[in-house]
């Protein structure tokens, strides 16, 4: 595996990537289950500092607070179809005459040719996108073998689950496919003209529209489902916005290829040229939130180099739209009812499974446990999680941002270390139960309510519902809360204070694991996310649309998503009814 030198765009052959221990990719090291969100997963450069990764806070994003002003002077390293570089307009160029250098075309550049086919891809009709996609999942699929092998050389996830997160990756992108042609996601609203209202009302004509191109950073902790093919790279290009990725340094050449693989796939499909490019490298991944042709970045990754980079893209003369998913502790409830009989071994055996799946390295690892006081629970919690070996984790940053998150919140007067506390190999993490109080955890809320990227997990004994509620009022923003209570017990109350810290509220289960759907929710309050919007399932594709209205409008000016007649068969809703096209009724 290479290391990038993100100063030049070029590939340095000295130094091992894991060797480094500086490596803003896996400095905090956090992974996603899926959404590699985990804000310490070392996305590169995705905090605008950190050089690689997306940060340098435990989840290996940096803090992002030197950044470059001038996009001019930052480069880009892509690699297109057969290993040749990809060219601003996204073919394959010549390649680099030194082998062991990557071509280094400027952000400029390839910001250039994606807000040159903005427009052209803006007024593509649904369906032709649609088969963009198809293609782009298509030739993944056909070379799966190949990703999955350089896949597990780079990030050591395991065959099993990255042909999996293959299948995930594939699927969305088919997910996007299936709401293109179902057309609602561009929620076509039309109100004819009525000169007897009062005031009168002129014809309106509305319609969501692309905003223009994206910028993506991708996770280290999902390759493939949260990286440069994902879903933020799917909902952009369903929305009909050309994607710029940046490439997360945690598995460089697995990027490279993946891109490869896309361009190829979406020239054939017939894309045109600057629909998708790839560029590597901090000051490439600062340029890009700063480009004035970028108009929104989707972001996974830590804490502090999302909020970096939210506020870069705050401060540009131009403010745009950064969707980021940062960090979570993912609080977990447990009735006292819930834990009679065999119920309390058997809950125990599913949090073990749960916070120690994939090394912890999930972005909705279940961190914190809330259970009665006197129950128990942490020392079955302990047993169970007890055969559970350390695990290599992403990069030796990862690791070490966990080893050092876990001795802190152990070190803390008052807090008991039930499993865990021994000593791993430099790159694995170590499976840790940890219990206290929720007085403990009231008088030290910054130190225990740290998300831990990791196998950890911090049990909190609470005495009352008192108690319960002011430590949920400490949690702060969440992407999921889990309640486990008894067959028809009233957790009402419960649910009424969940529901405002978390996107996503299950009864019963582990959040590990996020499905992918129309129905489903990836986000939460800040810090879980920095947008109202989901970075996972059907409605993702909307955090790159803009609603935009026509007064008035000739016919032949306007989208043919808002001509009269419904050329495209398109849901829409016509002076306040609804109206489905025939194959949609069916």
């Amino acid at each position: 595996m290479h290391d990038t030198d993100h100063s030049t765009g070029t590939i340095d052959h000295t130094t091992p990537a894991r060797a480094r221990t500086d490596d803003p990719n896996g400095v905090g090291g956090r992974i996603d289950d899926n959404d590699g969100n985990d804000g310490n997963d070392g996305n590169d450069g995705n905090d605008g500092n950190d050089g690689n990764d997306n940060g340098t806070d435990g989840r290996g994003n940096g803090n992002g607070s030197s950044s470059s002003s001038s996009s001019s002077s930052s480069s880009s390293s892509s690699v297109g179809p057969g290993g040749g570089t990809v060219t601003p307009a996204g073919h394959a160029g010549d390649a680099a005459s030194d082998t062991g250098r990557a071509a280094v075309p400027a952000v400029d550049e390839v910001a250039a040719a994606a807000a040159a086919a903005s427009s052209e891809l803006a007024s593509t009709v649904p369906s032709t996108r649609a088969a963009w996609l198809e293609a782009v999942a298509d030739a993944l699929d056909a070379r799966v073998d190949e990703l999955v092998a350089l896949a597990d050389e780079e990030s050591h996830l395991g065959t099993t689950r990255l042909t999996g997160e293959v299948a995930r990756t594939t699927g969305q992108l088919r997910l996007f496919a299936a709401v293109l042609r179902d057309g609602a996601f561009l929620e076509v609203v039309i109100d004819h003209a009525d000169a007897s209202a009062t005031p009168p009302k002129p014809e309106l004509r509305r319609m969501l529209r692309p905003t223009g191109p994206v910028a993506v950073f991708s996770a280290s902790n999902f390759p493939f489902a949260f990286s440069v093919a994902g879903g933020d790279t799917a909902s952009a290009l369903a929305a009909g916005c050309p994607v710029i990725v940046k490439a997360h340094s945690a598995h460089p050449r697995l990027s490279r290829l993946t891109a490869a693989i896309v361009v190829e796939a979406l020239r054939s499909a017939g894309a045109p040229d600057g629909t998708f490019a790839l560029v590597e490298g901090r000051e490439q991944g600062t340029a890009l939130v700063q480009h004035p042709a970028i108009t929104a970045v989707g972001f996974t990754g830590s804490l502090a180099g999302g909020r970096a980079l939210f506020d870069l893209a705050s401060q540009r003369p131009a403010p745009i739209p950064f969707y980021g998913e940062l960090g979570s502790t993912n609080p977990v409830v447990i009735t006292e009812a819930a834990l009679q009989g065999e119920a309390a071994a058997e809950l125990a055996r599913g949090l073990a499974a749960s916070f120690t799946l994939g090394v912890g390295q999930f972005c909705t690892n279940p961190g914190l446990v809330l259970v009665p006081s006197g129950s128990g629970f942490a020392e079955l919690v302990a047993q169970a999680a007890a055969d559970t070996v350390a695990g290599r984790m992403l990069t030796p940053g990862i690791a070490e941002a966990y080893a050092a998150g876990t001795a802190r919140a152990a070190g803390h007067p008052g807090v008991r270390t039930l499993l865990g506390g021994e000593t791993a190999a430099a790159d694995s993490g170590v499976p840790t139960v940890l219990a206290t109080t929720a007085a403990t955890v009231l008088d030290a809320p910054d130190v225990l309510l740290e998300e831990i990227f990791g196998p950890a997990t911090l049990v909190i004994e609470v005495a009352d519902d008192a108690e319960l509620h002011a430590v949920l009022a400490e949690v702060g923003g969440a992407l999921t809360a889990t309640v486990h209570a008894a067959p028809g017990e009233d957790v009402t109350a419960l649910v009424a204070r969940l529901e405002p810290i978390a996107g996503r509220v299950l009864f019963g289960g582990w959040p590990t694991g996020v499905a992918v759907g129309w129905a489903q929710h990836h986000g939460g309050p800040w810090p879980a996310t920095t947008s109202l919007h989901t970075s996972v399932g059907a409605s993702a594709v909307r955090r790159f649309q803009r609603p935009i209205v026509y007064q008035d409008a000739p016919e032949r000016v306007l989208p043919e998503a808002l001509h009269e007649a419904n050329p495209l068969r398109l849901p829409r809703r016509v002076d306040g009814v609804l109206e489905l096209p025939a194959a949609a009724r069916a």
